[in-house]
């Protein structure tokens, strides 16, 4: 693999990561590997649901930025599913953010019913783990940043009370990335992470990896990966690596375009409760300080109603309406439409892309514009 130094920055390790050593001739990423079986000599590699070179390159590139060894699933679903299943024992108490992705909400609810599972709110985490909520609990899974409204939960204590309890911690660190937000640096046991988003960037596959601190757990969930035969393709895999050089530029371009969005809609008379964690005004914004390493590339904000949303989504030619994030194009979500979050029917996310920055300010301050005229 391509040498990496301790003191290289974000750019050049995702460029590297992962990459063969140079040789005349040969591609600087080789093409995906399409094999199921293999010769079998020394028993080092000879079926595809254990593992397969294109996996193998994309899982040491992840290994570089998570900073411990990080098993790749075919989604972000799956991934949280493997943390879960092989992770908790029979009977182990549970925690999740009660304000967290809706898709793990309900996997634990319809899925794991038979656990005893807890429910906190984000913000409230940090204080639940401090004073002794964590005693006879087995994981706590957080999200932070949550993706809906930006909370945050101090890392740093939630993970110090967890080792004292003797409790598991799992953060889901998709809005962060491993670039934005380090959860195995913070104490954390688990990262684990829908590289659909961000990570990959291109909104054209479905991927999601889990890191772990402990190499004896993630072996435990490779080898949970194998025996329920949740192995992502090579096409998908080698799709995920080719994007991943760019994943420094694309971030920085992403929280410029958040962080201007925001300075233009804050106090606009047609904006409501505006959150992005980069404004001083903002309720997360002491803690991403000096939790996160990058500022993000989405934020969220109210309209009047969800009348008053289509006017605004009519209005705006540069936003697209979607519901996953993190891609290229700028993105927006009506949220109450999923019925997952406790959000109003004028709430909308916005995922920013790379689109030139004056250009997005223009049209995301005229179709909020178009609010107050239409309203007049």
């Amino acid at each position: 693999m391509t040498r990496l130094e301790e003191s290289d920055g974000d750019g050049t390790r995702v460029v590297a990561a992962g990459q063969p050593e140079p040789v005349p001739g040969e591609p600087f990423l080789p093409g995906p590997v399409f094999a199921g079986p293999y010769h079998v000599a020394d028993g080092s590699r000879f079926y595809s649901r254990y593992e397969h070179p294109t996996l193998d390159a994309f899982e040491a590139a992840l290994t570089v930025l998570e900073g411990g060894p990080s098993v790749v699933f075919p989604s972000g679903m799956a991934a949280i599913t493997a943390l879960l299943q092989s992770s908790l024992p029979p009977g182990g108490r549970l925690v999740i953010p009660a304000d967290g992705y809706f898709g793990t909400r309900t996997l634990v609810r319809e899925e794991m019913a038979q656990l005893p599972v807890q429910e906190v709110a984000t913000t409230d985490i940090a204080g639940f783990a401090s004073g002794g909520g964590l005693d006879g609990v087995a994981l706590l899974v957080v999200e932070t940043p949550n993706n809906t409204r930006y909370d945050m939960c101090d890392l740093a204590a939630v993970t110090a009370a967890a080792q004292r309890a003797g409790c598991l911690v799992a953060v889901d660190n998709t809005v962060g990335t491993p670039l934005g937000q380090r959860p195995l640096e913070l104490g954390a046991d688990f990262s684990v992470a829908s590289d659909t988003k961000a990570l990959t960037g291109h909104s054209d596959l479905l991927l999601g990896h889990v890191a772990a601190r402990d190499p004896d757990r993630a072996a435990r969930l490779r080898a949970w990966r194998t025996r329920t035969g949740a192995t992502p393709g090579p096409f998908e895999v080698w799709l995920a690596h080719r994007s991943l050089a760019t994943l420094d530029l694309r971030l920085h371009r992403q929280a410029t375009n958040a962080r201007a969005l925001a300075d233009a809609l804050a106090g606009h008379p047609a904006v409501a409760g505006l959150r992005y964690p980069g404004l001083p005004t903002d309720p997360s914004h002491e803690l991403a300080q000096r939790q996160l390493r990058r500022p993000l590339g989405m934020l969220s904000f109210e309209v009047a109603d969800r009348s008053a949303v289509d006017r605004f989504l009519d209005n705006a030619r540069l936003a697209l309406r979607a519901t996953s994030f993190g891609g290229l194009h700028t993105t927006v979500d009506r949220r109450a439409q999923w019925g997952g979050d406790a959000v109003s029917d004028g709430f909308l996310r916005v995922s920013c892309g790379i689109e030139d920055t004056a250009d997005l300010v223009d049209d995301f301050v005229a179709a909020a514009d178009s609010l107050r005229s239409s309203a007049a």
